[in-house]
C-alpha cells in the first residue's frame, strides 16, 4: 500500500546551500524526517528551462554543475541518486494529452535540485526525476499541468518544486546578506496570500505591480504554479515553514503542501 506524500517548494537561493548549515538547509532536512520516506521523487528545477515538455528517463542522472565562480568544493560535489525510467514514462501517461518527451541523456540533475536533496536525503537513496519547465508555455498552463501530475502523489511521489518567488540577480546587494527591497518584500507577500488563501489565484500574480522586478524571467517563480496546481487539485492551501530573504533581491520563502 502506498502512501500520499505531500509537496514542497523550497528557495534554494545561493548555490553555497549545498555545503552550508542554516535555518533554510536545517527546513529541508526536518521535512524530510517529518515524512514517509518516498518510492521516488519528482523535482521541478528552475534551472532546466527550455522550449519543451521533458522529463529525465536515463537510469543514472548525472550530476550537473550549472553554474561558475564558485569554490572547488562546490563543483566536486556528486548526487548520484537513481533514476527511474518507468517513473518517467508514467508522468507522460498521467498529464495526456500534455506531451511529455523523454530525455535519455541530455540532462540529469542540475543544482536546483541537488542543492536540496544533499540536505533531505544525503545518501542520495532515493531515486529522482526532473521535470523541465516548458518556456513556450503560459502560467495558467503550469498550473494545469500541476494539477495533472496529482495522481502521482497517492503512489508514493514525492513532488519537490526548486526555485525562488523573487529572483532578480542584476539588482543583488551583496551588503545586504538577510534584508530585501521593498518592491521585494509586496511581491513576496502578495505571493504568500494567494498561495496560503487561494492558490487558484496564481496566475493574477503576474499583475502584481512589482512583477516584472521579482520575476524578471520566469524560472525561478513557475516551479511554485505546480505546487499552486497540486493544491489546487487537494481542495488545500500552502503553508510556509520558512521564510526569509537573501541579497536584497532574492525571496527564500517555501510552501509545503500536506499529504
Amino acid at each position: 500500500m502506498t502512501t500520499r506524500m505531500p509537496a514542497a517548494f523550497f528557495g534554494h537561493g545561493n548555490p553555497m546551500n549545498t555545503l552550508e548549515h542554516n535555518r533554510f538547509t536545517e527546513t529541508w532536512a526536518d521535512f524530510a524526517q517529518r515524512i514517509p520516506k518516498p518510492r521516488v521523487i519528482l523535482a521541478i528545477s528552475a534551472h532546466w528551462y527550455i522550449n519543451a515538455s521533458a522529463v529525465t528517463a536515463m537510469a543514472h542522472p548525472k550530476t550537473i554543475h550549472d553554474f561558475y565562480g564558485f569554490p572547488p568544493e562546490l563543483f566536486a560535489v556528486e548526487y548520484p541518486a537513481p533514476g527511474d525510467p518507468a517513473l518517467a514514462q508514467q508522468i507522460a501517461n498521467t498529464v495526456d494529452p500534455i506531451w511529455v518527451g523523454m530525455d535519455a541523456d541530455s540532462w540529469g540533475l542540475d543544482h536546483g535540485t541537488w542543492s536540496v536533496l544533499a540536505h533531505m536525503y544525503p545518501n542520495a537513496d532515493v531515486p529522482v526525476v526532473q521535470l523541465a519547465i516548458d518556456s513556450t508555455k503560459s502560467i495558467d498552463e503550469h498550473v494545469a499541468l500541476g494539477t495533472a501530475l496529482a495522481p502521482l502523489r497517492d503512489e508514493g511521489v514525492l513532488i519537490l518544486a526548486s526555485g525562488n518567488v523573487v529572483h532578480n540577480l542584476r539588482m543583488v546587494q551583496w551588503d545586504n546578506p538577510d534584508g530585501a527591497f521593498d518592491w521585494a518584500i509586496d511581491f513576496d507577500e502578495a505571493t504568500r496570500a494567494v498561495m496560503t488563501e487561494q492558490p487558484s489565484a496564481f496566475p493574477s500574480l503576474r499583475e502584481h505591480p512589482a512583477y516584472a522586478l521579482a520575476v524578471p524571467t520566469p524560472d525561478h517563480f513557475l516551479p511554485l504554479a505546480y505546487i499552486a496546481g497540486l493544491a489546487v487539485a487537494a481542495n488545500h492551501v500552502a503553508s510556509i515553514p520558512v521564510a526569509g530573504y537573501n541579497l536584497g533581491s532574492l525571496s527564500m520563502t517555501s510552501y509545503e503542501l500536506p499529504a
